[in-house]
């Protein structure tokens, strides 16, 4: 029988809850194991999801020397300390997006990471979803010619402000941090390119955190990019590439888990459009690769230096609101 890799779980958070233990209990080559958390949930979590071990501390959990690997779904502020207990612990890591708040913090995580030799990747499920190989497919094939603009979007509409993690300044919150990084990474995926230059504009609370906030990017060979982000608009995650003959449209770019897995790629050229329909389960997908990579020893397909680029554009963006005095 193929070992499986022995999952532990760092926190009750609702991604983990709804989203990747669901991911691990589906998946070939890995169990939850244990699960911790430090708000007193971790048994009942435990009891419903019928994971054999739980822990009401994180540091507990990284002293059971049965875990191989962890997922980190903490407030954003807390990945860089728990990534680097966890790596220290000989832990191999799976951890949310964003990695960290700064770029320097995530090669400093790497550095860990590497002198431990555990595994490191950050969590852009998205990636994983198929109906993305299909985009850049089409690109090679010159399906729209020459790619000279890109634009990406995602919001939602956020009903309870109270104690939302994302609003707050201290746990790393802000709408470019928490959706708006999917738009950045996915416009360097797509291109394939790193930025020249950029610009950007936002709203903020009075907190001081960007509840919505819009960019261009200018790429190599005059591409340009420009993405926004909200809490304060209707649900939407999509990306359009429009080339010299045409155009590519994914309307559920980032969750499509949210219509049962089914992505949707349109191609539209010479007043035609074509539809392909892919579907995949982009955390099951996530999951299994992260596993394999353990077991074999192969290295991410999502490099910590994608992640430490990734935090360089976004952390650029942010110092860029702090000049203009928007923040």
């Amino acid at each position: 029988m193929e070992r499986k890799i022995k999952w532990g779980i760092l926190s009750t958070a609702q991604i983990a809850l709804e989203q990747f233990i669901p991911a691990i209990q589906k998946s070939t080559n890995g169990q939850v194991y244990a699960i911790a958390s430090s708000s007193g949930k971790a048994r009942q979590v435990a009891e419903k999801f019928q994971i054999p071990y739980f822990y009401e501390s994180y540091d507990e959990l990284l002293a059971d020397s049965e875990i191989d690997a962890v997922y980190i779904p903490l407030p954003n502020k807390m990945h860089y300390e728990w990534t680097i207990k966890a790596a220290k612990a000989k832990k191999h890591i799976l951890c949310e997006k964003p990695a960290a708040l700064e770029a320097e913090k995530v090669a400093e995580m790497a550095a860990v990471c590497n002198q431990n030799g555990v595994i490191f990747m950050e969590g852009f499920m998205y990636r994983f979803h198929p109906q993305h190989q299909k985009v850049k497919e089409l690109i090679r094939e010159k399906a729209i010619g020459d790619v000279k603009v890109m634009r990406a979007f995602f919001s939602f509409f956020m009903e309870d402000r109270t104690e939302n993690i994302r609003l707050n300044p201290h746990l790393g919150g802000g709408a470019l941090f928490d959706i708006g990084c999917y738009c950045v990474n996915s416009i360097r995926y797509i291109l394939e390119e790193e930025p020249l230059s950029m610009e950007i504009l936002a709203e903020t609370n009075q907190n001081g955190v960007d509840t919505s906030s819009a960019g261009v990017l200018l790429f190599p060979a005059n591409v340009l990019a420009t993405f926004a982000c909200s809490f304060d608009a209707a649900l939407k995650n999509e990306y359009e590439i429009i080339g010299t003959s045409g155009t590519i449209r994914v309307p559920y770019a980032y969750r499509p888990d949210l219509h049962s897995g089914k992505g949707i790629v349109q191609l539209y050229k010479d007043g035609e459009l074509t539809e392909f329909n892919i579907e995949g389960d982009q955390y099951l997908l996530e999951a299994e690769h992260f596993a394999e990579c353990i077991l074999t020893g192969r290295e991410p397909v999502y490099s910590w230096e994608n992640t430490f680029n990734n935090m360089k554009v976004i952390q650029a963006l942010y110092q860029k609101l702090e000049t203009s005095n928007q923040i």
